[in-house]
């Protein structure tokens, strides 16, 4: 789950740590609702898309099913073999130190990535790639369990994890991850070259059983920097807490965006 944190960026052994087990990653992380996937294509001049810490490709995948042609970029090699294996194609960078050789898009997106990259360079790196009137979208989506289960697992992180920051709680809520929206539009804003940003927001459904959702948690951010017989404890306790609750549950979802439209270039 992305960190809220003042510089997320900086913390590069969260940020490629995902890449320990991309197969899992990939079966497991939520796909992107096709209504923001339809609202970013119906908003930008064309369907060259670049997509910023692509992953193994779940977003590029919605996208290129709606018709685009899709470049990821991403830092971590083993993430990158699985999105070729997909289908796509990908160039091993960091976003900031990525070289676009003079190819632009229409559209730059990012999905739970972008709080990885700086942001008033990334804005800038942004803009240099973008055609004028393509769309900038970086989206994030929030998990939202029902209220009991919520406690039930914080409990669990509490109890095995005391003094981090799972301590308070794996579910930070909307207006948490907001921050990551506001970091983003003041680093477009820093940047300049994009007009004012508007903030979307699509809601849906989950259903998780028992196994689903101890698929999914070794997923989350540094999961891979926690003790083994930690991970096996608190997988077990998570594992309880689903089991006590009946062996499934309906987690809604929440998915935010900051989107804004690259300027045309000042008249000379």
């Amino acid at each position: 789950m992305p960190t809220v944190d003042e510089d997320p960026h900086r913390a590069r052994d969260v940020a490629e740590s995902f890449g320990v087990d991309p197969e899992r990653y990939d079966r497991a992380r939520p796909r992107y609702p096709d209504a923001l996937v339809e609202r970013v294509v119906a908003a930008s001049p064309g369907r060259l898309v670049l997509d910023v810490g692509c992953g193994t490709g779940i977003a590029a995948r919605r996208f290129q099913a709606a018709g685009c042609t899709v470049l990821g970029v991403d830092p971590d090699p083993r993430m990158a073999d699985r999105a070729r294996g997909q289908g796509l194609a990908v160039d091993v960078a960091t976003f900031e130190e990525w070289d676009p050789a003079g190819r632009t898009f229409d559209a730059v997106v990012s999905g739970m990535t972008w709080h990885w990259v700086e942001p008033v360079a990334g804005a800038r790196k942004a803009a240099q790639v973008l055609r004028p009137g393509g769309r900038i979208a970086l989206f994030w989506y929030v998990l939202q369990p029902p209220p009991d289960l919520a406690e039930a697992f914080t409990a669990v992180y509490r109890r095995l994890l005391p003094g981090t920051p799972l301590a308070n709680g794996p579910f930070p809520g909307v207006d948490a991850y907001s921050a990551n929206l506001t970091r983003a539009a003041d680093g477009m804003a820093e940047a300049g070259g994009f007009g004012e940003p508007e903030r979307w927001r699509f809601d849906w459904d989950r259903a998780y059983d028992r196994d689903g959702w101890l698929e999914f948690v070794p997923t989350a951010g540094g999961f891979h920097l926690i003790p083994a017989d930690t991970r096996e404890e608190l997988l077990a306790g998570l594992g309880a807490a689903v089991d006590a609750a009946g062996g499934g549950f309906t987690m809604h979802l929440t998915a935010i965006a900051v989107s804004a439209v690259r300027a045309p270039a000042p008249p000379r």
